[in-house]
């Protein structure tokens, strides 16, 4: 195995765990959005304040480059759309150099 692979295998995980808290921010914004009074405690404290510290510089950067559109009264963000299509595109191109 030479070292792209190795690095492209070690981007690809990295990419793949970046993925999975990329849909438990997308969970956690929409039990947000829906339950306003709803906090969470102890370990799931935790595991959010993670989730959190680790998908928002991405979406930050991204929000900064496309500001969320204003339609009316509402806002559409597209910025977290933005980062999981970058991060599919970048496993694909991984998998392409691990092989």
């Amino acid at each position: 195995m030479s070292i792209v692979s190795i690095i492209a295998l070690v981007a690809y995980i990295a990419l793949t765990v970046f993925f999975i808290l990329m849909w438990a921010r997308f969970i956690l914004d929409l039990a947000r959005t829906f339950l306003r009074q709803w906090r969470p405690r102890g370990i799931g404290l935790v595991l959010a304040e993670a989730v959190f510290t680790t998908t928002d510089p991405p979406i930050v950067l991204v929000r900064r480059v496309i500001p969320p559109l204003r339609v009316g009264g509402v806002s559409l963000d597209f910025a977290w759309s933005i980062v999981m299509l970058a991060c599919i595109i970048l496993s694909s191109l991984a998998v392409g150099l691990i092989r």
